[in-house]
């Protein structure tokens, strides 16, 4: 088998190679916050499940145990029924390759996924074994956190005059395409699972099988032979397992790199007055795409070079500067988008202005608005609140950590669609003043939701509830008084910019920044909870009092 194939692949010293068993509390536990769609193949829907659980619980922890205990997945757990899902509502649904083959599998059979997912994990993190810059299936992780690296770094190079070629790599049919020798083989040598567990791995890999419903008829049964099932508990965590070699290959050329789930992104920055480093910097970059590639055919993954994106980065005066028609990835010149691209939801522009993003969201937010106003007569207040809160407030907040320090006719913009959005809920006119009607509603204006959102970030770095490379972003000052009865409450460093400067809309910069500026009593809170309620009269006040 290639050495290629098993990049890295190297003994370590640690090892799992048993199951802790579960109690009926935590199988309670785990069975109560599962989704509860049901399985066609289910013999009992999964609400009934719930509604029965007292009496069904020692029978299913008994089944769940003795999996554990063997290292043996019942047959019936490993069949699945494919419902055909429509990647986007306005592709062709006479084309195949448009769908998604989303894998329904029976309820409990994800329970049991549930179980060994969590132990997994578990023995992950506290050996460190996982991708440190891998975002997805991670608790504290998140597009927003993987976003938020992303987008500093690529400020902080526009601070030193220079550039960022970025690289958005596609795979096709990433879940598909595992090897399962090649998975047990990470499992194994990468990760040191030994034993029952090991065991318990082939077994859920091995004699799997589906069948495609549509239209309320089945298709013949196939084998599957390669891949994890779309849809199940342990799928992405195994994707994950499977490809942890990438990162550690982009590493050793000397570029910076992010992935959530089968979402690569690839990154050099370069100062483009530099004729000779642009040059190095291109040939480094195109030297490890085709070594990915390599890696990724020999891994039975699919490197698609046609759907990948390349942008350059940098404010106008640099760009004028640096002459990149193409990358070639794959052995495909891949042209260097001049238009904003998508980026994990969020569209990324040339100048990292964030407008085309604003000018995203806006649009999908009129388009509910418009409807939802529609139906206002329809609706309650109550009613209309949630369809708010559901399909506008979500988008104006998602991803908004990324909109430090934009223009403020962007900010705006967005701040007319909160107002739009009250006007609705409260049935007012649309010259009408709705700044009563905010402060009724509790609702922050934009700004303010911006830096309530940063500084509840840096609070879980502080707390250890983010990802690594968030918290990295930041460093603590050490207290200027050193008695034993003195505790001062956590003060950041703010890293230096220049005057007029791009770094100061970086998470590394603003967070600190505005965090150093608040109340200790509000730095000092116990609770996540206890610190967004504090936050929010802060900041509300702010606004509203002053």
């Amino acid at each position: 088998m290639s050495k290629l194939r098993f990049f890295h692949a190297i003994s370590v010293s640690h090892s799992w190679d048993t199951f802790v068993i579960v109690s009926e509390d935590d199988l309670r536990e785990i069975i109560s916050k599962a989704p509860s769609p049901s399985c066609i193949l289910d013999p009992l829907p999964s609400w009934m499940v719930k509604l029965l659980l007292d009496s069904l619980l020692p029978t299913v922890t008994e089944i769940v145990n003795t999996s554990l205990r063997s290292g043996v997945v019942p047959d019936t757990y490993k069949e699945a029924v494919i419902a055909p899902l429509l990647k986007k509502a306005n592709l062709d649904h006479n084309t195949l390759k448009n769908y998604r083959p989303v894998s329904n599998l029976p309820f409990l059979s994800k329970v049991l996924e549930r179980v060994v997912a969590k132990q997994l994990t578990n023995y992950m993190t506290e050996n460190r074994l996982h991708e440190p810059l891998q975002s997805a299936y991670k608790q504290f992780h998140s597009t927003e956190t993987a976003l938020i690296k992303v987008h500093n770094d690529i400020l902080w190079a526009m601070e030193r005059q220079g550039v960022t070629i970025l690289v958005l790599l596609d795979l096709s049919s990433a879940f598909d395409t595992i090897d399962h020798e090649v998975l047990i083989h990470r499992l194994e040598y990468l990760l040191g699972v030994h034993g029952i567990p090991l065991t318990w791995f082939k077994s859920y890999l091995s004699d799997r099988s589906h069948r495609v419903l549509v239209d309320g008829k089945f298709s013949s049964v196939q084998n599957l032979v390669y891949g994890v099932p779309q849809g199940s508990v342990l799928g992405p965590l195994l994707f994950a397992i499977y490809i942890l070699p990438l990162g550690n290959l982009v590493r050793e050329y000397g570029l910076d790199l992010h992935i959530y789930a089968d979402d690569t992104q690839v990154y050099v920055s370069v100062c483009p007055t530099s004729e000779e480093g642009v040059k190095q910097a291109v040939s480094k970059l195109e030297d490890c795409l085709s070594k990915v590639q390599a890696w990724m055919s020999t891994n039975f993954l699919k490197l698609n070079a046609d759907k990948t994106e390349v942008m350059v980065i940098g404010f106008r005066a640099q760009l004028v500067k640096f002459n990149l028609p193409s990358v070639t990835v794959a052995g495909v010149d891949v042209p260097v988008q001049t238009n904003p691209v998508r980026n994990l939801g969020v569209m990324f522009d040339s100048g990292m202005t964030m407008s085309a993003q604003v000018t995203t969201i806006i649009r999908s937010a009129n388009y509910h608005l418009n409807n939802i106003s529609r139906a206002r007569k329809m609706l309650t207040t109550e009613a209309a609140k949630l369809a708010v809160h559901t399909l506008v407030t979500s988008r104006l907040d998602n991803c908004n950590s990324l909109l430090i320090g934009v223009n403020k006719s962007l900010i705006t913009k967005l701040q007319n669609v909160q107002r739009t959005s009250a006007r609705i809920i409260v049935k007012r006119k649309k010259y009408d003043s709705i700044t009563s009607e905010l402060i009724a509603l509790h609702w922050l204006p934009i700004q303010q939701r911006i830096k309530f959102k940063v500084l509840l970030l840096v609070y879980k770095a502080y707390h250890k509830q983010s990802p690594s490379y968030i918290s990295d972003l930041l460093q603590l000052q050490a207290p200027r008084r050193q008695l034993r009865s003195y505790i001062s409450s956590p003060h950041f460093i703010v890293p230096r910019t220049r005057a007029v400067s791009f770094a100061d809309r970086s998470f590394s910069c603003y967070g600190p920044k505005e965090w150093n500026t608040l109340p200790n009593h509000i730095k000092d809170a116990q609770t996540i909870h206890i610190f967004k309620k504090l936050l929010k009269c802060y900041l509300f006040q702010e606004v509203y009092c002053n």
